[in-house]
């Protein structure tokens, strides 16, 4: 994207990959069909230890503009929910574009180029050393993503340029990414192995959010698993509500005077799949006929089904992991341009940066923003 726009807007652009396909992440994003923005994009999607950086690119690059950048393309795409927009047919459209974009403006692209160093000469230029030769430019970008998904390629490779230079990085951890629970949990969440709960609210201290809930072999997942895992840390429980839009004590209550001599599992079958409710019920340790309950079990019975703590162990990794959390610190660099404020001549946009989306099309979004932001100073220098 950085490369399509800088060469548009006049720059002579030479763009190094050291895979042998290019916009891997791209092409397996979103099932298939790239999530490649959201229309309700704003900064209080994103996470950061700079929350307000990433205010001057979104607003200078919109998702509007990535839009009609597709439908200049021809590329069909619809929302699928929540702002979220997807191709029609398959990601690797999005791919085609940015890679035509860059033909279109002399870009030279060379994949499969391993880079061996980067120095900065006395000239002020950037001396980069790879596997096809060596390049000498005034500007260097560095758009190298994070860890996340290391078999299509990810490496730390920014984090190390921004070290070698002198930029701080904040610490990085897989985001995005499915829960992992001890032994105990496991055992229950492979009894419940894909069975959804939607909505759900999932809660980590003072976040939370209300998407689907999923229960796998390995423990939790889900798009609001995913989305709390960017804000949870370790030894910190977090808390399912199962029902968020149900009366669950003023039901139950309800439950025990028209049908007293229900059992509670029989009940919660009504409100809840019936595997889920069933062992919700076995777990209340309560389960018994309505008619047997007190007010006091049908407050814990509801407490259950609406402020479940569980304490994962932890998560799957960058393996699993959709993006990266941390990355170069954004006090380091430019919200206008993102050039680092030490290093002149040297960016760092996208996935490499301290800035983290949530969920569903938004870090797309950063990564056309930060590159359009940083395109349009390369030409001014």
């Amino acid at each position: 994207m950085a490369a399509g726009l800088a060469g548009k807007n006049g720059c002579r652009v030479l763009l190094l990959d050291h895979s042998h396909k290019i916009g891997e992440k791209i092409r397996i994003s979103g099932g298939g069909r790239c999530n490649f923005t959201n229309i309700h994009t704003k900064p209080a999607n994103f996470i950061s230890e700079n929350p307000h950086f990433c205010k001057s690119a979104l607003a200078r690059y919109t998702p509007r503009d990535f839009i009609t950048l597709i439908e200049s393309h021809g590329i069909a795409y619809h929302e699928k929910t929540k702002g979220q927009l997807f191709c029609d047919n398959n990601a690797t459209e999005i791919i085609d574009m940015l890679l035509a974009e860059c033909e279109k403006y002399s870009v030279v692209v060379l994949s499969r180029t391993h880079i061996d160093s980067v120095l900065k000469e006395p000239s002020g230029e950037f001396l980069c050393r790879s596997s096809q030769g060596e390049f000498m430019a005034q500007s260097l970008v560095i758009a190298t993503g994070g860890l996340s998904i290391p078999k299509i390629g990810a490496t730390s490779f920014a984090y190390a340029v921004a070290k070698q230079f002198g930029l701080k990085v904040i610490p990085t951890r897989p985001a995005l990414v499915p829960l992992t629970f001890d032994d105990q949990f496991l055992n229950l969440a492979r009894n419940l192995s894909g069975l959804s709960v939607d909505p759900s609210i999932v809660s980590a201290e003072k976040t939370s959010f209300e998407e689907a809930l999923l229960f796998t072999h390995r423990g939790l997942s889900g798009p609001s698993i995913l989305q709390i895992s960017s804000y949870w840390k370790m030894g910190i429980p977090i808390v399912l509500n199962l029902l968020p839009h149900e009366k669950v004590l003023d039901q139950l209550k309800a439950a025990r005077k028209s049908d007293p001599k229900k059992m509670l599992r029989t009940i919660l079958e009504v409100l809840l799949p019936s595997r889920l409710a069933d062992y919700l019920a076995a777990l209340s340790g309560y389960d018994e006929q309505m008619a047997n309950l007190s007010d006091k079990k049908i407050e814990s019975i509801a407490k259950q089904l609406t402020a479940w703590e569980i304490i994962p162990s932890g998560t799957e990794g960058y393996r699993t992991a959709e993006v990266t959390a941390g990355g170069v610190d954004t006090h380091e660099l430019s919200s206008k341009t993102m050039e680092s404020s030490k290093v002149s001549g040297l960016y760092f946009i996208g996935e490499a940066v301290d800035v983290t989306g949530h969920l569903g099309g938004f870090n797309f979004q950063w990564a056309w923003s930060s590159a359009a932001s940083c395109a349009a100073a390369l030409c001014q220098r």
